[in-house]
């Protein structure tokens, strides 16, 4: 008789919020300045992989910590070995919540906590799903292993150490983007542009901008702004001007004055950096207001590049970076990180490539017109576009069991996230969003339908088994 796996999942409804609630109340966000040799990410992190390889532990699996940057949990035989490719970060909670985003609030069939999507619950409802096959006894012909990472929304430190030390999967999903599967990754490349800061004023300026901070991440719309100026005349005109903008844009902000130094507060909306459109940048928004002021002339230049160049251009149009291709779709541009001070200037960006897209080339020509402002293009990650071959009898399986699994036809995507799938040959992403469901990974609020959690379980169980095992 066939194997019922909604029903096997519904066995464990229960332990599968429970440990979903366990491990959100870990608040595993990357902290570089408190690392230690035995916690290189920060001890949140560390425990959050230790809580994971724990319960691979008392479930009777093979478990291996490598380096405290990852992990894995194992099961099966065989010389080939399937990765089911998890990581148990995430970025900051961010302003605004109307829940505890560290508690695992559950209310009207959702989950509410930060990772609640992306991605500890999408790791426990595959992880649920391998202890399911442990105890239905099945016979394997490959080994499943889960890798467990602790660095996907920084720098991927945790799967470059860890294949540096263990062997690559031969195929595998990342369950950590949408349904049905993403065959297609955008590349991804950050950057910082700093300016020169040794302009000279001509007159005197009527206010000058001695720090501004907006961002903690590059792959985050950031949904603060707070600017520090120092009012030469009389700052009336510029609050009241501050007001109407506010309105205007149906925007929040916030203003005080200490020491004589008047501090300007912009909220916007946060959003993952994939579709910087889905969000409100707090930072762009705050530097095009200032722009309109008689500020001091590098402050001035700072926020003329940020109105000109940067806002309102999630495509990198006027950056001479536009692009797009059937496959993935359009470049998209995110500043994430925006910092001025006495001492430095930039702008942090993300940019989302197509995956038949040229940035060597596009790079260049980039620099090449920064080099007339005296912007100097700094600290560059590129990670390249990853595509895997639709008709591969590998994601031909992972469309049948979604298909039978949800009665919905399947097909395939391209996205412009990065999950730990580009790390191997042939990976894919395989859910865990549904279709028509609100993407609220990196806001506030982010959570996971119960319903949802539920049903990619049993997804994620018939696909290992059918990837798996001995039929």
């Amino acid at each position: 008789m066939p194997i019922q796996w909604t029903e096997e999942v519904e066995k464990h409804k229960e332990e599968i919020i429970e440990n979903l609630q366990q491990l959100v109340q870990i608040p595993s966000i990357l902290d570089e300045e408190n690392t230690t040799e035995e916690a290189p990410l920060g001890q949140p992190v560390k425990d959050a992989l230790e809580w994971m390889l724990s319960q691979g532990d008392k479930d009777g699996f093979i478990t291996k910590n490598t380096g405290n940057l990852a992990g894995h949990i194992e099961m099966g035989e065989g010389r080939d070995i399937l990765g089911v490719l998890c990581h148990v970060d995430v970025v900051p909670a961010g302003d605004g919540w109307s829940v505890p985003p560290f508690k695992g609030v559950v209310d009207n069939g959702r989950l509410y906590a930060r990772g609640a999507i992306d991605d500890k619950g999408p790791t426990i409802a595959a992880y649920m799903a391998m202890k399911i096959l442990r105890n239905l006894d099945v016979s394997f012909d490959k080994r499943v292993r889960m890798i467990v990472g602790t660095d996907e929304e920084s720098k991927w430190r945790c799967v470059d150490h860890y294949f540096e030390h263990e062997e690559m999967p031969s195929i595998g999903f990342a369950p950590d983007a949408d349904f049905p599967i993403i065959h297609a990754e955008k590349g991804i490349i950050d950057f910082d542009l700093f300016f020169n800061k040794n302009l000279k004023d001509e007159k005197a300026p009527h206010m000058e901008m001695r720090s501004f901070v907006s961002g903690e991440r590059y792959n985050m719309v950031p949904d603060r702004a707070e600017a520090v100026l120092i009012p030469v005349l009389d700052q009336t005109y510029l609050l009241q001007e501050f007001e109407e903008y506010l309105k205007e844009n149906e925007l929040n902000g916030d203003y005080f004055i200490e020491g004589g130094d008047l501090t300007i507060e912009l909220y916007g909306k946060s959003a993952h950096a994939m579709e910087p459109d889905n969000g409100v940048n707090a930072g762009l928004a705050l530097l095009s207001f200032l722009e309109q002021f008689e500020l001091d002339v590098n402050a001035r230049a700072f926020c003329r590049f940020a109105q000109t160049m940067l806002h309102h251009d999630s495509r990198g149009h006027n950056l001479g970076l536009t692009g797009s291709d059937e496959i993935s779709g359009d470049l998209t541009v995110n500043t994430g990180k925006i910092r001025y001070s006495k001492e430095e200037a930039y702008f942090g960006l993300n940019v989302r490539y197509p995956v038949t897209y040229d940035m060597k080339n596009a790079l260049s020509k980039l620099t090449s017109m920064l080099d007339q402002e005296e912007i100097e293009i700094k600290n560059i990650d590129d990670s390249p576009p990853h595509h895997v071959d639709g008709n591969d009898p590998f994601i031909q399986t992972l469309l049948r069991v979604y298909e039978e699994q949800t009665n919905q036809k399947g097909e395939l995507l391209a996205i412009g996230g990065g999950t730990y799938a580009r790390s191997l040959e042939k990976g894919v992403a395989f859910g865990a969003l549904f279709p028509g469901r609100a993407d609220v990974a990196h806001q506030k609020d982010e959570y996971i339908e119960i319903e949802d959690l539920l049903k990619a379980t049993a997804i994620y169980a018939q696909a290992i088994y059918e990837l798996a095992c001995v039929k």
